[in-house]
């Protein structure tokens, strides 16, 4: 009897190899779960969405560099070198304004370019929401100049500007040009 009794209990349970493939079923689902929701979440990012990197070399110290990009009075500096190329440029009645801390506000160009600073790294790093005055209401891009040791007292700009309308490539590549490096060239070399 006991012995029949075991055999029973034996025989309704799982073998060795049942156990292995329900886990190994188990362990698949799993696997592929979070696979379907990665799926899902590519489906739901642009992969199209127009993005601009450049890396001019800048002849100063990033030390130098860091403080046009943060300093209202040498930004404004800096873009009177342009500004009666560009005519919509008003310094008079738009003077340069920065607010040199994470989350402070900036007015560049003559109020044509607004947005907050959100990251600063003294000498190394500056990240801001920016935007141009004819874009829609709310609409921000996001700016990234890292910087970057080129040797000789020269700097590097890793540049990175994302999330802007798609209309506005064809002006905005050729402007980063004419309107940060160039004249931040003039101005620091002089």
């Amino acid at each position: 009897m006991i012995g029949s009794g075991l055999g029973n209990s034996f025989t309704s349970a799982p073998t060795r190899r049942q156990l292995v493939a329900a886990a190994a079923a188990v362990l698949g689902a799993a696997a592929l779960a979070p696979r379907s929701a990665l799926a899902q979440a590519q489906e739901e990012i642009s992969h199209s969405a127009p993005a601009i990197h450049q890396e001019p070399v800048i002849p100063a110290t990033r030390k130098r560099v860091y403080e046009v990009l943060t300093t209202a009075k040498q930004f404004d500096d800096m873009t009177k070198l342009i500004a009666d190329m560009a005519g919509a440029i008003d310094l008079v009645k738009h003077p340069t304004t920065i607010n040199p801390v994470a989350g402070g506000a900036f007015s560049m160009f003559g109020g044509i370019i607004t947005g907050r600073n959100i990251e600063l790294v003294p000498d190394r790093r500056v990240v801001q929401a920016w935007r141009v005055s004819n874009w829609d209401p709310g609409i921000f891009s996001i700016v990234r100049f890292q910087l970057e040791d080129q040797g000789a007292g020269s700097t590097k700009i890793i540049f990175d500007h994302t999330g802007f309308p798609d209309s506005d490539t064809e002006h905005l590549v050729p402007g980063w040009k004419a309107h940060y490096w160039e004249p931040m060239s003039k101005y620091l070399a002089g």
